[in-house]
Protein backbone atom coordinates (compact mmCIF):
# COMPACT_ATOMS: atom_id res chain seq x y z
CA UNK A 1 0.00 0.00 0.00
CA UNK A 2 0.94 3.66 -0.92
CA UNK A 3 -0.53 6.88 0.28
CA UNK A 4 -1.31 7.57 -3.71
CA UNK A 5 -4.21 4.75 -2.11
CA UNK A 6 -5.50 7.31 0.01
CA UNK A 7 -6.48 9.49 -2.94
CA UNK A 8 -4.95 12.43 -1.14
CA UNK A 9 -4.55 15.81 -2.80
CA UNK A 10 -1.32 16.32 -5.04
CA UNK A 11 -0.10 19.28 -3.11
CA UNK A 12 -0.68 16.57 0.25
CA UNK A 13 1.48 13.82 -1.77
CA UNK A 14 3.90 16.34 -2.30
CA UNK A 15 4.86 17.26 1.12
CA UNK A 16 4.76 13.67 2.54
CA UNK A 17 7.08 12.65 -0.50
CA UNK A 18 9.47 15.87 0.40
CA UNK A 19 9.31 14.75 4.18
CA UNK A 20 10.59 11.35 3.31
CA UNK A 21 7.64 8.73 4.00
CA UNK A 22 7.52 5.97 2.00
CA UNK A 23 4.80 3.78 2.63
CA UNK A 24 2.11 3.85 5.35
CA UNK A 25 2.63 2.49 8.42
CA UNK A 26 -0.12 -0.16 10.09
CA UNK A 27 -1.97 2.48 12.32
CA UNK A 28 -1.87 5.13 9.46
CA UNK A 29 -3.24 2.25 7.11
CA UNK A 30 -6.05 1.56 9.51
CA UNK A 31 -7.08 4.47 10.69
CA UNK A 32 -6.96 6.96 7.93
CA UNK A 33 -9.87 5.53 5.80
CA UNK A 34 -11.70 6.17 9.44
CA UNK A 35 -11.02 9.74 9.93
CA UNK A 36 -11.69 10.47 5.79
CA UNK A 37 -15.15 8.98 6.46
CA UNK A 38 -15.99 11.08 9.34
CA UNK A 39 -16.22 8.25 11.97
CA UNK A 40 -15.28 8.74 15.66
CA UNK A 41 -12.60 6.73 16.30
CA UNK A 42 -10.48 5.58 19.37
CA UNK A 43 -6.53 3.94 17.99
CA UNK A 44 -4.75 2.41 21.05
CA UNK A 45 -1.40 2.85 19.53
CA UNK A 46 2.46 3.22 21.43
CA UNK A 47 4.71 5.60 20.26
CA UNK A 48 6.90 5.48 17.55
CA UNK A 49 4.24 4.27 14.89
CA UNK A 50 3.31 7.36 13.16
CA UNK A 51 0.64 7.88 14.90
CA UNK A 52 0.69 11.75 14.55
CA UNK A 53 0.74 11.57 10.93
CA UNK A 54 -2.06 9.31 11.16
CA UNK A 55 -4.55 11.76 12.27
CA UNK A 56 -2.81 14.68 11.07
CA UNK A 57 -2.59 13.68 6.82
CA UNK A 58 -6.76 12.88 6.62
CA UNK A 59 -7.49 16.00 8.63
CA UNK A 60 -5.04 18.33 5.95
CA UNK A 61 -6.63 17.09 3.20
CA UNK A 62 -10.00 17.63 4.86
CA UNK A 63 -8.61 20.80 4.95
CA UNK A 64 -7.13 21.48 1.60
CA UNK A 65 -10.71 20.43 0.10
CA UNK A 66 -12.48 23.20 1.83
CA UNK A 67 -13.48 25.89 -0.28
CA UNK A 68 -11.10 29.38 0.92
CA UNK A 69 -14.69 31.47 2.20
CA UNK A 70 -15.93 28.42 3.71
CA UNK A 71 -12.40 28.10 6.14
CA UNK A 72 -12.77 28.61 9.90
CA UNK A 73 -10.97 27.22 12.96
CA UNK A 74 -11.21 23.54 11.76
CA UNK A 75 -9.31 21.61 13.91
CA UNK A 76 -8.22 21.18 17.10
CA UNK A 77 -5.84 18.47 18.28
CA UNK A 78 -5.36 18.59 22.73
CA UNK A 79 -1.95 16.94 23.64
CA UNK A 80 -0.28 16.65 27.44
CA UNK A 81 2.74 18.43 27.01
CA UNK A 82 4.39 21.37 25.13
CA UNK A 83 6.84 19.40 23.98
CA UNK A 84 4.27 17.08 21.92
CA UNK A 85 2.53 20.04 20.99
CA UNK A 86 5.50 21.52 18.84
CA UNK A 87 6.43 17.96 17.52
CA UNK A 88 2.90 18.21 16.34
CA UNK A 89 2.90 21.68 15.04
CA UNK A 90 6.41 20.87 13.33
CA UNK A 91 4.91 17.71 12.07
CA UNK A 92 1.63 19.60 10.45
CA UNK A 93 3.92 22.29 9.14
CA UNK A 94 6.18 19.61 7.17
CA UNK A 95 3.57 17.14 5.75
CA UNK A 96 1.37 20.31 5.05
CA UNK A 97 4.13 22.67 3.55
CA UNK A 98 2.55 22.95 0.02
CA UNK A 99 -0.84 22.96 1.09
CA UNK A 100 -1.60 26.69 2.27
CA UNK A 101 -2.82 24.93 5.74
CA UNK A 102 -2.00 26.88 8.80
CA UNK A 103 -1.25 26.03 12.39
CA UNK A 104 -0.79 27.55 16.00
CA UNK A 105 0.98 25.93 19.26
CA UNK A 106 -0.52 26.75 22.16
CA UNK A 107 1.24 26.03 25.29
CA UNK A 108 2.01 27.27 28.77
CA UNK A 109 5.80 28.23 29.94
CA UNK A 110 6.32 31.54 28.25
CA UNK A 111 5.95 35.36 29.03
CA UNK A 112 3.04 37.41 28.64
CA UNK A 113 4.25 38.35 25.01
CA UNK A 114 3.87 34.82 23.69
CA UNK A 115 0.72 34.47 25.11
CA UNK A 116 -0.69 37.57 23.17
CA UNK A 117 1.11 36.26 20.17
CA UNK A 118 -0.65 33.21 20.08
CA UNK A 119 -3.94 34.98 20.42
CA UNK A 120 -3.91 37.07 18.14
CA UNK A 121 -2.84 34.25 16.17
CA UNK A 122 -5.81 32.47 17.27
CA UNK A 123 -8.11 35.54 16.87
CA UNK A 124 -6.96 36.27 13.41
CA UNK A 125 -7.78 32.88 11.66
CA UNK A 126 -6.29 29.58 12.10
CA UNK A 127 -6.81 26.59 10.63
CA UNK A 128 -5.51 24.06 13.72
CA UNK A 129 -4.70 24.53 16.97
CA UNK A 130 -2.74 22.40 19.06
CA UNK A 131 -2.80 23.23 22.77
CA UNK A 132 -2.14 21.75 26.17
CA UNK A 133 -5.26 21.82 28.67
CA UNK A 134 -4.16 24.41 31.13
CA UNK A 135 -3.37 27.10 28.20
CA UNK A 136 -5.81 26.06 26.11
CA UNK A 137 -8.59 27.15 29.14
CA UNK A 138 -6.59 30.21 29.96
CA UNK A 139 -7.34 31.22 26.13
CA UNK A 140 -10.84 30.15 26.69
CA UNK A 141 -11.83 32.16 29.67
CA UNK A 142 -10.38 35.51 27.95
CA UNK A 143 -13.14 34.49 24.94
CA UNK A 144 -10.65 34.72 22.77
CA UNK A 145 -11.17 31.30 20.71
CA UNK A 146 -14.45 30.75 17.99
CA UNK A 147 -15.04 26.98 18.38
CA UNK A 148 -18.78 27.38 16.72
CA UNK A 149 -17.35 25.99 12.92
CA UNK A 150 -14.95 23.36 14.77
CA UNK A 151 -14.94 20.21 12.23
CA UNK A 152 -12.66 18.23 13.92
CA UNK A 153 -11.44 17.17 17.75
CA UNK A 154 -8.50 15.26 18.61
CA UNK A 155 -6.69 13.68 21.74
CA UNK A 156 -3.16 12.70 21.40
CA UNK A 157 -2.14 10.71 24.20
CA UNK A 158 -5.22 10.70 26.51
CA UNK A 159 -4.12 8.33 28.48
CA UNK A 160 -1.47 10.65 29.71
CA UNK A 161 -3.39 13.69 29.52
CA UNK A 162 -5.94 11.66 32.71
CA UNK A 163 -2.35 10.64 34.33
CA UNK A 164 -1.45 14.34 34.85
CA UNK A 165 -4.70 15.27 35.74
CA UNK A 166 -6.14 17.12 33.08
CA UNK A 167 -9.41 15.32 32.89
CA UNK A 168 -11.69 18.06 34.72
CA UNK A 169 -9.68 20.74 31.66
CA UNK A 170 -10.78 18.53 28.84
CA UNK A 171 -14.85 17.88 29.90
CA UNK A 172 -14.51 21.94 30.34
CA UNK A 173 -12.87 22.26 27.01
CA UNK A 174 -15.45 20.16 25.21
CA UNK A 175 -18.09 21.77 26.52
CA UNK A 176 -17.21 24.61 24.74
CA UNK A 177 -17.28 22.69 21.47
CA UNK A 178 -20.04 21.95 18.84
CA UNK A 179 -21.65 18.93 19.50
CA UNK A 180 -21.77 17.76 15.61
CA UNK A 181 -18.15 16.65 15.24
CA UNK A 182 -15.43 14.26 14.55
CA UNK A 183 -13.83 13.35 17.36
CA UNK A 184 -10.28 11.07 17.59
CA UNK A 185 -8.66 9.63 20.22
CA UNK A 186 -5.18 8.54 20.66
CA UNK A 187 -4.08 6.48 23.42
CA UNK A 188 -1.06 3.71 24.38
CA UNK A 189 -3.50 1.85 26.98
CA UNK A 190 -7.08 1.15 27.80
CA UNK A 191 -7.12 1.86 31.25
CA UNK A 192 -10.95 2.16 32.68
CA UNK A 193 -11.00 6.07 33.15
CA UNK A 194 -10.45 6.27 28.96
CA UNK A 195 -13.09 4.03 28.37
CA UNK A 196 -15.25 6.62 30.58
CA UNK A 197 -14.49 9.94 28.70
CA UNK A 198 -14.34 7.92 24.89
CA UNK A 199 -18.64 7.05 25.89
CA UNK A 200 -18.83 10.74 27.47
CA UNK A 201 -17.40 12.65 23.85
CA UNK A 202 -17.51 9.59 21.41
CA UNK A 203 -20.19 8.95 19.41
CA UNK A 204 -20.54 5.20 17.92
CA UNK A 205 -16.48 4.98 17.81
CA UNK A 206 -15.02 2.80 15.76
CA UNK A 207 -11.83 1.17 17.37
CA UNK A 208 -8.23 0.14 16.13
CA UNK A 209 -5.44 -1.35 17.72
CA UNK A 210 -1.43 -1.78 17.55
CA UNK A 211 0.59 -3.05 19.94
CA UNK A 212 -1.10 -2.36 22.82
CA UNK A 213 1.94 -1.33 25.35
CA UNK A 214 4.70 -3.83 23.66
CA UNK A 215 7.76 -2.81 22.58
CA UNK A 216 9.39 -2.47 19.02
CA UNK A 217 10.93 -5.83 18.54
CA UNK A 218 14.27 -4.55 17.33
CA UNK A 219 15.12 -3.24 20.77
CA UNK A 220 17.67 -5.22 22.67
CA UNK A 221 16.17 -4.57 26.37
CA UNK A 222 18.73 -5.49 28.82
CA UNK A 223 18.69 -5.27 33.02
CA UNK A 224 22.06 -4.85 35.51
CA UNK A 225 21.16 -5.59 38.45
CA UNK A 226 22.51 -2.91 40.61
CA UNK A 227 23.57 -1.97 43.86
CA UNK A 228 21.93 1.94 44.51
CA UNK A 229 25.22 3.30 45.13
CA UNK A 230 27.09 2.11 42.21
CA UNK A 231 24.47 3.32 39.87
CA UNK A 232 26.47 6.66 38.99
CA UNK A 233 29.74 4.68 38.14
CA UNK A 234 28.12 1.95 36.35
CA UNK A 235 26.00 4.55 34.36
CA UNK A 236 29.53 6.37 33.60
CA UNK A 237 31.19 2.78 32.53
CA UNK A 238 28.02 2.21 29.73
CA UNK A 239 28.61 5.77 28.39
CA UNK A 240 32.20 5.25 28.17
CA UNK A 241 32.58 2.10 26.81
CA UNK A 242 29.88 1.68 24.51
CA UNK A 243 29.25 4.08 21.26
CA UNK A 244 25.74 5.45 20.60
CA UNK A 245 25.06 8.45 18.57
CA UNK A 246 22.39 9.45 21.02
CA UNK A 247 21.16 8.39 24.25
CA UNK A 248 18.67 9.30 26.22
CA UNK A 249 18.57 8.75 30.74
CA UNK A 250 15.49 8.58 32.37
CA UNK A 251 15.60 9.81 36.21
CA UNK A 252 12.65 9.51 38.39
CA UNK A 253 12.59 12.99 39.04
CA UNK A 254 13.81 16.50 38.25
CA UNK A 255 16.02 16.59 41.56
CA UNK A 256 17.63 13.24 40.30
CA UNK A 257 18.38 14.44 37.25
CA UNK A 258 19.89 17.53 38.12
CA UNK A 259 22.16 15.48 40.40
CA UNK A 260 22.75 13.33 37.73
CA UNK A 261 23.83 15.99 35.37
CA UNK A 262 26.11 17.22 37.04
CA UNK A 263 27.54 14.15 38.65
CA UNK A 264 28.33 13.28 35.08
CA UNK A 265 29.67 16.69 34.18
CA UNK A 266 32.25 16.05 36.70
CA UNK A 267 33.25 13.00 34.88
CA UNK A 268 34.01 14.91 31.82
CA UNK A 269 30.86 13.34 30.23
CA UNK A 270 29.38 15.45 27.47
CA UNK A 271 24.99 15.78 28.52
CA UNK A 272 22.47 18.14 29.39
CA UNK A 273 19.80 17.75 31.66
CA UNK A 274 15.95 18.37 31.13
CA UNK A 275 13.07 19.38 33.03
CA UNK A 276 10.79 22.26 33.84
CA UNK A 277 12.32 24.60 35.84
CA UNK A 278 14.46 25.10 32.84
CA UNK A 279 12.79 28.32 30.53
CA UNK A 280 11.05 26.79 27.66
CA UNK A 281 13.45 28.86 25.18
CA UNK A 282 16.16 27.05 27.03
CA UNK A 283 13.95 23.66 26.46
CA UNK A 284 13.24 24.29 23.39
CA UNK A 285 17.74 24.91 22.57
CA UNK A 286 18.11 21.36 24.05
CA UNK A 287 16.06 19.82 22.10
CA UNK A 288 17.58 21.28 19.06
CA UNK A 289 21.03 20.41 19.88
CA UNK A 290 19.93 17.25 20.26
CA UNK A 291 17.76 16.59 17.11
CA UNK A 292 21.27 18.22 15.72
CA UNK A 293 23.23 15.38 17.41
CA UNK A 294 25.36 18.41 18.74
CA UNK A 295 24.28 17.15 22.13
CA UNK A 296 24.78 13.52 22.39
CA UNK A 297 23.40 12.56 25.80
CA UNK A 298 19.69 13.92 26.68
CA UNK A 299 18.94 13.64 30.60
CA UNK A 300 15.25 14.02 31.87
CA UNK A 301 11.77 12.26 33.65
CA UNK A 302 9.35 10.73 31.89
CA UNK A 303 8.17 14.23 30.32
CA UNK A 304 10.61 13.32 27.21
CA UNK A 305 9.22 9.74 26.84
CA UNK A 306 6.50 11.10 25.25
CA UNK A 307 7.64 14.56 24.21
CA UNK A 308 10.14 14.15 21.77
CA UNK A 309 10.36 12.69 18.16
CA UNK A 310 14.26 11.89 17.31
CA UNK A 311 15.12 9.35 14.74
CA UNK A 312 18.72 7.28 15.71
CA UNK A 313 19.00 7.31 19.37
CA UNK A 314 20.57 4.30 19.89
CA UNK A 315 20.59 4.14 23.83
CA UNK A 316 17.68 4.55 26.38
CA UNK A 317 18.97 3.81 29.70
CA UNK A 318 16.35 3.81 32.78
CA UNK A 319 19.10 5.32 35.76
CA UNK A 320 15.97 4.81 37.97
CA UNK A 321 13.15 1.97 37.02
CA UNK A 322 9.69 3.82 35.93
CA UNK A 323 6.95 3.92 38.73
CA UNK A 324 4.39 2.55 36.15
CA UNK A 325 5.10 -0.55 33.80
CA UNK A 326 3.47 1.46 30.77
CA UNK A 327 5.97 4.39 31.20
CA UNK A 328 8.57 1.66 30.73
CA UNK A 329 7.03 1.33 27.30
CA UNK A 330 6.87 4.57 26.72
CA UNK A 331 10.61 5.47 27.61
CA UNK A 332 12.35 2.45 25.58
CA UNK A 333 9.82 3.67 22.80
CA UNK A 334 12.25 6.68 21.84
CA UNK A 335 14.79 3.70 20.60
CA UNK A 336 14.75 1.82 17.74
CA UNK A 337 11.97 3.75 15.65
CA UNK A 338 11.86 4.06 12.28
CA UNK A 339 12.31 -0.29 12.22
CA UNK A 340 15.77 0.64 13.40
CA UNK A 341 17.53 -1.11 16.07
CA UNK A 342 18.33 0.16 19.69
CA UNK A 343 19.29 -0.18 23.13
CA UNK A 344 17.02 0.10 26.12
CA UNK A 345 19.37 -0.40 29.56
CA UNK A 346 17.40 -0.90 33.23
CA UNK A 347 19.39 -0.66 36.20
CA UNK A 348 17.30 -2.58 38.90
CA UNK A 349 18.34 -1.68 42.50
CA UNK A 350 17.06 -3.86 45.48
CA UNK A 351 13.78 -1.72 46.18
CA UNK A 352 12.80 -2.47 42.23
CA UNK A 353 12.72 -6.09 42.36
CA UNK A 354 8.48 -5.31 42.18
CA UNK A 355 8.43 -2.79 39.12
CA UNK A 356 10.81 -5.35 36.98
CA UNK A 357 8.22 -7.82 37.92
CA UNK A 358 5.47 -5.79 37.30
CA UNK A 359 7.39 -4.57 33.61
CA UNK A 360 8.25 -7.82 32.57
CA UNK A 361 4.22 -9.46 33.13
CA UNK A 362 3.01 -6.19 31.24
CA UNK A 363 5.33 -6.72 28.68
CA UNK A 364 4.96 -10.75 28.18
CA UNK A 365 8.45 -11.43 28.32
CA UNK A 366 11.47 -11.57 30.99
CA UNK A 367 14.03 -9.07 29.91
CA UNK A 368 18.17 -10.40 29.70
CA UNK A 369 19.84 -9.95 32.69
CA UNK A 370 23.03 -8.25 32.15
CA UNK A 371 26.67 -9.45 34.18
CA UNK A 372 28.22 -6.65 35.93
CA UNK A 373 31.49 -5.18 34.53
CA UNK A 374 34.69 -6.11 37.01
CA UNK A 375 35.25 -4.04 39.73
CA UNK A 376 31.61 -4.29 40.80
CA UNK A 377 29.57 -5.38 43.44
CA UNK A 378 28.16 -8.76 42.82
CA UNK A 379 24.67 -8.90 43.38
CA UNK A 380 21.73 -11.64 43.19
CA UNK A 381 18.12 -9.90 43.24
CA UNK A 382 16.68 -12.79 42.16
CA UNK A 383 16.61 -14.31 45.26
CA UNK A 384 13.72 -13.61 47.73
CA UNK A 385 13.06 -11.22 49.60
CA UNK A 386 15.03 -11.49 52.69
CA UNK A 387 13.29 -11.24 56.56
CA UNK A 388 13.53 -8.35 58.31
CA UNK A 389 15.27 -9.67 61.12
CA UNK A 390 18.18 -10.60 61.03
CA UNK A 391 19.79 -14.32 62.36
CA UNK A 392 20.62 -12.57 65.31
CA UNK A 393 17.79 -11.17 66.18
CA UNK A 394 15.15 -13.47 64.45
CA UNK A 395 13.64 -14.51 67.66
CA UNK A 396 12.61 -11.73 68.58
CA UNK A 397 8.69 -10.81 68.28
CA UNK A 398 7.70 -7.56 66.57
CA UNK A 399 7.06 -4.76 67.87
CA UNK A 400 2.78 -4.34 68.26
CA UNK A 401 1.32 -0.88 69.55
CA UNK A 402 -0.66 -1.50 72.67
CA UNK A 403 -4.26 -1.00 72.80
CA UNK A 404 -5.27 2.29 74.64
Amino acid sequence: MTFNDFNFNNNLIEGIESIGFKKPSPIQEQTIPKILSGKDLIACAQTGTGKTAAFVLPILNKIIDTPEQERHLNTLIIAPTRELVVQIDQQIEGLGYFTGVSSIAVYGGGDGMVFSQQKKAIEEGVDIIIATPGRLMALIQMGGVNFSKLQHLVLDEADRMLDMGFYDDIVKIISHLPQKRQTVLFSATMPSKIETLARKILHQPELVTIAISKPAEKIWQQVYYVQEHEKLRLVNHILTTQEHQSTIIFASSKDSVKKLDIELGRKKIICKAFHSDLEQKDREAILQEFKARTLPILIGTDILSRGIDVDGIGLVINYNAPHDAEDYVHRIGRTARAEKTGVAITFISERDKRKLADIERMIGKTIEKMPLPNGFSPVDFEKPLENVYDKKNSAKKPFRRRKP
